[in-house]
């Protein structure tokens, strides 16, 4: 298992069981957001100062092994 993952927190009784960064109540949904919509991961820790990088790259890693897990349809786009 990934170090990083070790990061990662699940409990129903914290944001309706949605996985966050430990010891936050940050999902990690939300970190994956901002850096799909183009974020740095500078601009998250300025944003959140008590987050460390680590705690970026370990919802980056969480993300990457729930996409093993589980596949979501992407319409694709018609050939030109």
């Amino acid at each position: 298992m990934n170090a990083l993952l070790e990061r990662i927190s699940v409990n129903p009784n914290i944001c309706f069981g949605k996985p966050c960064i430990r010891g936050t109540r940050i999902w990690v949904s939300l970190i994956l957001d901002f850096l799909a919509n183009g974020e740095t991961i500078e601009g998250i820790l300025q944003e959140y100062p008590h987050l460390t990088r680590e705690d970026v790259l370990a919802a980056i890693a969480y993300g990457a092994e729930m996409s093993r897990e589980r596949f979501v349809e992407i319409p694709m786009a018609a050939a030109a």
